[in-house]
């Protein structure tokens, strides 16, 4: 092939079908299809995993790789922009200011792009964090800065959204870039948080800011460990709100007060007052401490947490009991529904990923008491997740094709966690590999194999949060090698790395859980795996 055998409008669903059924060919032997693998690739191994037979198709139609043919069947489709904008996401993603340089030049447009109308654009991919970005390690992890001041010199239009997550990531870094640049905002808010004491001092001077306002900055400079900031503005809370004023005369020590916003929203401490979300925090880390006594005793000191406007509250506090195991957790959350709070009574429940969690988590036996407020979701992956191959099988027709019905109503569609963008939309593969991932997660291999055999992937980029795969999920859960071992039985490609790190299961074991004897376990299994090749 050539790349003029390309058609005029190629699709790209009928290049990447061509690409899995290279994988298929290959692994039931077609010596044909192995032929045509290494006549590209002389040195691949077999079977080979997708990535391989999409760099296979792409050099058989006359490119370098897999990317290049994406960028070609784009152009063709009129979709050159939309193409560029992935490359220069894929570019800040990769901090390759480099190549960021190169599509600026060549698509200016990439400058004023957004994706679909909405807010999101080049300038928050690269300021946006996806978790706190705190300190000076976890702000290089999550941002990008570099990227953002070329994106700065080159005009991008920074948009007050982009400013104020600066405030919600605690990007320091990037805080002090806006700052030399002179875009941040001169308000009470920024001068906090810049530490300018004198800024704040004047602001106070010259505004009768509400307590609001007052609140919204005192958070804003514990965020950013300003201490001389954020004692003034305490100061002027406590004299704007009786509440806290009679609440810290009770011998709150100031400090603790202070540090317990660390990590808090701005926005909510201006909506509910200082006092309420010190409480709420500090009960918040007793279930991360797992201190049942403690956290019993603060409910009871605080009751009003319990009552109807703060069911959201409630849902949060056993969301976070779902996430890890351990029979302590599930004490919290059976003391939590013993105290009567009003989640119990709720019509209809708040949203919450608590359901979610016990399946992705491997918590579902947390599920009794769960259901007393939530009900499991009748679709296939939760069926799988409980083990129940008899409903499982139910989802698929006489042939064994999957039979769904309409896919949003099937998790991860359902989910009440916002898929990444990455992942694009939620079709029939998804919900399957969904429900092999819980059933591989919480041991019901039967149910697993027979989602293999009706089109589930072993090699999915299924993830908890962004993609990756099945494996690099397992290596933060409690004791997963059964399901390891499953997985490595199947044939799963151990060199899948995922989006964020572009790293293996592997090195999230080693880097990211701290695992060295995970890590080096994972390293066996896939060298032991080669040698019976």
């Amino acid at each position: 092939m050539t790349a003029s055998s390309l058609p005029a409008r190629p699709s790209l669903g009928s290049l990447r079908k061509q690409a899995k059924k290279l994988v298929r060919d290959i692994a039931a032997g077609d010596a044909a299809a192995v032929a045509r693998a290494r006549a590209q690739s002389p040195n691949v191994d077999v079977p080979i995993s997708q990535r391989t037979a999409q760099f296979v198709i792409a050099r058989e139609y006359g490119f370098a790789g897999w990317q290049d043919l994406m960028a070609e069947v784009s152009k063709r489709l009129g979709r050159g922009l939309e193409w560029a904008a992935a490359q220069a996401e894929r570019a800040i993603h990769d901090n390759d200011v480099e190549r960021l340089r190169e599509l600026l030049a060549e698509y200016p447009a990439l400058l004023s792009w957004q994706r679909d109308g909405m807010t999101r654009d080049l300038m928050s991919m690269a300021t946006g964090a996806y978790g706190d970005a705190g300190d000076a390690q976890r702000e290089a992890w999550f941002t990008r800065c570099a990227c953002a001041e070329l994106l700065i010199d080159a005009g991008a239009l920074v948009t007050p959204a982009v400013c104020n997550d600066l405030l919600q990531s605690r990007a320091r870094g990037l805080l002090a870039l806006f700052h030399r640049k002179g875009l941040l905002p001169r308000t009470l808010n920024f001068f906090a948080a810049l530490g300018d004491l004198d800024a704040v001092r004047a602001a106070l001077a010259d505004h009768a800011y509400d307590l609001r306002i007052v609140n919204e900055a005192f958070v804003c400079a514990c965020r950013f460990d300003q201490e001389a900031v954020a004692t003034l503005l305490l100061e002027r809370s406590i004299a704007l709100d009786p509440e806290l004023h009679e609440r810290m005369g009770e011998g709150t020590d100031r400090v603790a007060f202070r540090n317990c916003f660390a990590k808090s929203d701005p926005a909510q401490a201006a909506r509910l007052g200082l006092w309420k979300v010190f409480a709420m925090e500090r009960i918040t880390r007793t279930v991360h401490d797992r201190d049942l006594t403690a956290f019993v005793r603060g409910l009871r000191r605080e009751s009003w947490l319990l009552g109807d406007a703060w069911v959201g509250f409630q849902a949060e506090l056993i969301g976070m009991a779902t996430l890890r195991s351990g029979n302590d957790l599930e004490e919290l959350v059976a003391a939590l529904l013993d105290l009567e709070p009003a989640i119990l009574r709720h019509d209809p429940p708040p949203p919450s990923q608590a359901i979610e969690n016990a399946f992705t988590y491997a918590t579902t036996h947390m599920l009794p008491l769960l259901t007393r407020i939530w009900q499991v979701p009748d679709d296939l992956p939760h069926a799988a997740g409980l083990g129940d191959l008899s409903r499982v099988k139910r989802w698929f027709d006489a042939a064994g094709r999957p039979a769904l019905g309409d896919v949003a109503t099937h998790a991860p569609a359902t989910s009440v966690h916002p898929r990444e963008p990455q992942w694009g939309g939620v079709g029939v593969q998804q919900v399957l590999d969904t429900a092999l991932a819980w059933a591989v997660i919480n041991r019901h291999f039967e149910v697993a194999d027979f989602l293999l055999q009706h089109g589930a992937d072993v090699d999915s980029n299924w993830n908890s949060h962004e993609p990756a795969s099945i494996l690099h999920h397992l290596v933060f859960l409690p004791n997963p090698y059964e399901s390891m071992q499953f997985l490595v039985n199947r044939g799963i490609d151990m060199t899948i790395k995922d989006y964020r790190w572009n790293s293996n299961a592997a090195n999230w074991a080693r880097h990211g859980n701290g695992d060295e004897k995970m890590a080096q376990w994972l390293e066996d299994a896939e060298r032991q795996r080669a040698l019976k090749r």
